[in-house]
């Protein structure tokens, strides 16, 4: 099991292209942790605008009747992707994994397949 701490340490070092990760509690909107970022990419109030992102899709899928649990969420910009993955783990209910990946040196594939693995070890 990986801390939170070891965990973006795992997000940032191991998948290519990350610029930013967060955990985040979805349920306040507040960052449990952050790594990288900058002046142009503030973690804190990206992690505190995704909450809304995720507390949406949550709602939509209970009003649709939708059963099935989000496995992530994908956003694209020109020149960045921006991953969402709700932990899954009895521990991390209501949290979920923020990655902001550099979209030219990034491969979707593969980050999506590393965060999926940082989710099922992460212990908080």
């Amino acid at each position: 099991m990986a801390s939170v701490e070891v965990s973006l340490k795992e997000m940032m070092a191991g998948i290519e292209g990350a610029l930013g990760a967060a955990v985040v509690d979805y349920t306040s909107g507040m960052a449990l942790g952050t790594l990288g970022g900058g002046k142009d990419l503030d973690l804190t109030v990206a992690a505190a605008g995704n909450t809304d992102v995720v507390r949406a899709k949550v709602r939509t899928m209970e009003q649709i009747g939708l059963k099935s649990r989000i496995e992530d969420v994908l956003i694209t910009l020109d020149s960045q992707y921006h991953l969402i993955r709700p932990v899954t783990g009895r521990s991390g209910n209501g949290l979920f994994l923020y990655l902001v990946l550099d979209k030219a040196r990034s491969n979707l594939a593969m980050a999506r397949h590393q965060l999926k693995r940082v989710e099922e070890v992460i212990e908080i």
